[in-house]
């Protein structure tokens, strides 16, 4: 009986120390993890910053050059007018031809802006999140 109970002690002893070691084990691994995560999650965060800055620079110029464009577009209509006053077949038909180019210009350009502005709330919705996932890693740190 004493042997019995002597073994049982034994056994819960080194069962009792082994477990903060083994518990240990997995705090470490999950701590190195965490960090890993806050370290990807700031990443993640510059990127996001970075997207932004590129679009917001890219409609910038987008709408420059639809101003561009629509300056170009009231140009050649002034033309069109003065030639169509002087009576010029040649130079009329040239005239709708670059204001049918200048138009279609303008098209292209308001969809590329209109496009970068759809990926700017894309990257700030995704910045948004990355700032969440952020602060619950740390949270959970």
């Amino acid at each position: 009986m004493r042997l019995t109970t002597a073994l049982a002690m034994t056994g819960m002893a080194v069962a009792l120390l082994t477990a903060p070691a083994l518990a240990q084990d997995v705090r470490s691994d999950d701590v190195k993890q965490d960090r890993k995560d806050i370290r990807q999650d700031r990443r993640d965060l510059r990127s996001d910053r970075r997207d932004i800055r590129s679009d917001r620079k890219d409609i910038r110029q987008d709408t420059r050059d639809i101003r561009t464009d629509r300056r170009d577009l009231r140009g050649d209509r002034r033309e069109l007018a003065a030639d169509r006053k002087a009576g010029d077949k040649d130079a009329v038909k040239d005239d709708l031809k670059d204001i049918r180019s200048d138009r279609k210009d303008i098209r292209s350009d308001v969809k590329d802006r209109r496009a970068d502005v759809r990926d700017l709330r894309q990257d700030q919705r995704d910045r948004r999140q990355d700032r969440r996932d952020l602060k619950a890693d740390q949270a959970a740190k």
